[in-house]
């Protein structure tokens, strides 16, 4: 009697299925998203998933990395790049404009928009914890312009990062609510007018 061989499981394009997962959490929200989705959109049967992501709320983490590594980087360009922090929050708020509205894909901030009506804490708490992060990050970009004299020494650092962020907070949902490139991109304008100017020369 010949014994048939098991079959070796099907191999899928990770990097594939994740960016898709991605597409369909920020499309449709955490809580809203079911496994049936997820293994539709990715592809591959429920046991595969498990086995290579882990469960919904594990992959939901993968996807919050694979959302800024493949959408969500401009902001981080723009503070590695920009030589002064208005710079760097004029060129952030232009590229949001264009990011929040390409056709073809979700509208708006994932990291804004997952966790809308979510009842896990633990995805809130994530999602809460990477915007709070944002909003260090631009304090201390616009402190280190304080401290060198870019801006004028009663800027409140902390205010305009809150400021900022706000801003982008509110682009993100326009756009899920329907507001075009160029209006957002002539909300970004009015925003940057909120900061000192910079020194001639600069």
């Amino acid at each position: 009697m010949v014994t048939r061989q098991r079959g070796r499981p099907r191999s899928f394009d990770r990097e594939a299925a994740l960016r898709q997962a991605t597409l369909t959490f920020w499309e449709q929200g955490y809580e809203a998203t079911s496994i049936a989705d997820l293994t539709s959109v990715m592809g591959i049967a429920a046991p595969s998933l498990y086995a290579a992501f882990g469960d919904k709320r594990t992959l939901f983490g993968e996807v919050v990395e694979t959302y800024a590594t493949l959408f969500g980087g401009f902001g981080a360009r723009a503070l590695a790049e920009e030589p002064t922090a208005r710079r760097v929050f004029a060129r952030m708020l232009r590229e949001a404009a264009a990011e929040y509205t390409v056709a073809g894909r979700p509208r708006g901030c994932m990291v804004l928009s997952a966790a809308e009506n979510c009842s896990s804490p633990e995805v809130v708490a994530v999602l809460r914890d990477r915007r709070l992060r944002n909003v260090t990050d631009f304090r201390q970009r616009i402190q280190r312009d304080i401290d060198a004299g870019v801006l004028p020494a009663d800027t409140d650092a902390e205010a305009l990062a809150r400021c900022t962020a706000a801003v982008i907070q509110g682009m993100s949902q326009q756009a899920r609510d329907g507001a075009s490139r160029a209006e957002l991109e002539a909300l970004a304008e009015a925003a940057v007018r909120v900061w000192p100017e910079e020194p001639p020369g600069v």
